[in-house]
């Protein structure tokens, strides 16, 4: 009776799972073409409702920036700026930079 050599059995294995993996890889890959990165090109090439949507949401937003910068301007003696805040304000107030008095 001729003895295996320690690890042969574990490295047959090891060899037998990568070719299975390899071989489920490869009908997953056929199986779905359009998950290959050019296959969607046709459809990426046009906007899509996303697109227009975020357009449109930037335009009524930057509307609401505008309004609210002219009503603070009419209505309040401070300094204001159109400025994107985590806090969802259009504008914010400013603190004019004082000299000091020498």
């Amino acid at each position: 009776m001729a003895a295996n050599p320690p690890g042969v059995g574990v490295q047959d294995k090891r060899a037998a799972i990568l070719a299975e993996l390899d071989k489920e890889k490869r009908r997953l890959l056929q199986s779905q073409p359009m998950n290959s990165p050019g296959a969607n090109t046709a459809l990426s090439s046009r906007p899509g409702g996303k697109e227009v949507r975020d357009s449109a949401e930037q335009q009524h937003i930057a509307a609401q920036q505008k309004a609210a910068l002219q009503h603070a301007h009419v209505h309040s003696s401070g300094f204001f700026i159109t400025q994107d805040s985590s806090f969802g304000n259009l504008i914010l107030p400013v603190l004019p930079r004082l000299e000091p008095d020498l």
